[in-house]
């Protein structure tokens, strides 16, 4: 009884002491590990994976990655402004931003933590335009920059009982390396991020403003996402980008439900 006390004791001060608030949203989320932690793991699988891969990554000559790149750097440029203006810019003070595409036939695109992005050439026809582009992309920003990956990280940390390592040696030790390994998908051809449905909705709020204030109308984003519902129908499994996703009836209805408040940074 003493030593459930004590665990309830510690987990409470853990979630005391382990909170941050998620930009524009303003939610409260559990966060045990930091940027400095993070972000060296993250650049690391980044560089391995396009090592791994560099057969396929498409030069920046190529048409479609010039076209990824530059709605790519149109919103990095909005979210970097937003986040400097807004007292947030140390949230991403040490981002090494970059956007790479892929030739991969899976409709997958993902940012690592630090601004590392890729997009798979699968996705390209669903997108369609610069707008199904934004949308996606922003909607992968936003999981950065809302933390997911740390709070989930933190979140399997605690489950096995790793919530008193601190400080530099995190990111060195094998148990957290597993946790970060595993939710990333690393060791496979293709990385994928791993979100709750909670965050993934969270991401699509944000990935509207993000998109508005890089120009491009919130509006088209439900389009974009009935194409992508259309292109799994009939697949004996979703889309790798739609695995963890809410229902596609769900994720388009609370879209529309954002839309106003996201239609507020939308500048032509």
């Amino acid at each position: 009884m003493k030593k459930l006390f004590l665990t309830a004791g510690v987990a409470a001060a853990l979630l005391f002491n382990s909170c941050s608030t998620v930009p524009l949203t303003g939610r409260s989320r559990f966060d045990l590990v930091s940027n400095d932690q993070v972000l060296p793991m993250a650049f690391q699988a980044y560089s391995t994976f396009l090592n791994e891969n560099k057969s396929t990554v498409l030069p920046a000559s190529n048409a479609q990655a010039l076209r990824v790149k530059t709605v790519g750097a149109k919103l990095i440029s909005a979210v970097k402004s937003y986040m400097n203006s807004n007292n947030y810019g140390n949230l991403i003070a040490d981002y090494q931003w970059e956007v790479n595409v892929v030739q991969n036939n899976e409709k997958n695109a993902w940012c690592m933590p630090g601004g590392k992005i890729v997009v798979y050439t699968g996705i390209l026809p669903v997108t369609q335009d610069d707008a199904g582009l934004a949308t996606v992309m922003g909607h992968e920003i936003a999981h950065a920059i809302a933390g997911h990956s740390a709070e989930r990280m933190s979140n399997e940390m605690v489950a096995q009982g790793l919530g008193s390592i601190a400080g530099a040696a995190l990111s060195k030790n094998p148990q957290v390396q597993s946790v970060f390994n595993a939710g990333y998908g690393i060791g496979g051809q293709v990385a994928m991020l791993k979100f709750s449905r909670n965050q993934e909705l969270e991401a699509d709020r944000l990935g509207l403003i993000f998109m508005a204030m890089a120009g491009y109308n919130p509006q088209n984003a439900p389009a974009f996402w009935n194409r992508m519902s259309a292109a799994s129908a009939g697949a004996q499994k979703p889309a790798e980008f739609l695995s963890t996703h809410p229902s596609d009836a769900t994720r388009i209805a609370q879209i529309q439900k954002y839309l106003p408040e996201a239609q507020q940074y939308y500048k032509k």
